[in-house]
């Protein structure tokens, strides 16, 4: 079924108005109830990746990879093998380029270094001058790189490609910041949601974690469990984990347990 969205041509903001046309509403509306109906924050990259196909024009396969500053790569979730095995590292050793330029699966795309800055990056046609680049060596010629998630040290990137070049115009564009809008906030319910639930399934070590923090830095248990979550978030580490860290180090013959930060 072809996908026909209305959308007003404008400059990005970071807030942007919603554009017109109740078809794409109603879409994006779809997409947030399956978005926020998935059960984890993987469950929700996948979804992710097969809806920004069906709402992103001439979207044939899609892939959701995270990046390390100046470092390494991690494809998180793929619609299809062509995304999935041409981002990771070649069998045999021989170190191939992937999709977007991603060599033995570690290396990014030097335009999506781009994405620490600007929300979005066009690759119109990779057989432009010449060709013989990752993507045209598979047979993709258009991409559409969106940030979803940035901090200090990671970028999560969602890049939807296409067979065709020049397939992703700017009402693409919109579309997918107002999908990917969708998709950050999701994704960070389902983050909240696995971590509440891994709280209660481990209760007495996460008591014990924060009562550990409770004496050390001086504050309530409200304060304690609040900096454990954004320690388990900052170091994109389980709260369940961080807190048998804190346990282990504290009962470690002249341990302390808690390092300030």
């Amino acid at each position: 079924m072809p996908k026909r969205f209305v959308v007003a041509a404008s400059e990005f903001t970071d807030l942007p108005r919603f554009p017109v046309g109740f078809e794409l509403a109603d879409a994006l509306t779809a997409a947030a109830r399956d978005l926020h109906g998935t059960n984890s924050p993987g469950d929700t990259l996948h979804t992710a990746v097969h809806l920004a196909v069906r709402l992103l024009p001439d979207a044939e396969h899609a892939g959701i990879a995270e990046i390390q500053r100046g470092g390494r790569l991690r494809t998180l979730a793929w619609t299809d093998e062509t995304v999935r095995f041409a981002a990771e590292p070649r069998q045999g050793g021989q170190g191939g380029q992937g999709v977007q330029g991603v060599q033995g699966g570690h290396t990014p795309h030097p335009d999506w270094e781009r994405l620490w800055t600007t929300p979005v990056v066009h690759t119109d046609d990779s057989e432009a001058d010449g060709g013989g680049n990752a993507l045209s060596g598979i047979g993709l010629r258009s991409a559409l790189s969106l940030r979803l998630r940035a901090d200090r040290r990671r970028l999560t990137v969602l890049t939807a490609y296409a067979r065709k070049p020049q397939a992703f115009d700017e009402d693409a564009a919109r579309i997918g910041r107002l999908f990917t809008a969708h998709v950050s906030l999701a994704l960070d319910s389902a983050t909240v949601r696995e971590q509440l639930t891994e709280a209660m399934r481990t209760r007495d070590l996460i008591g014990q974690a924060t009562g550990i923090l409770m004496e050390r830095l001086d504050i309530d248990a409200a304060g304690a469990f609040e900096s454990l979550v954004k320690a388990s978030q900052r170091e994109n580490v389980k709260l369940r984990d961080l807190a048998r860290r804190i346990v282990d180090a504290h009962s470690a013959p002249g341990g302390r347990g808690v390092t300030e930060r």
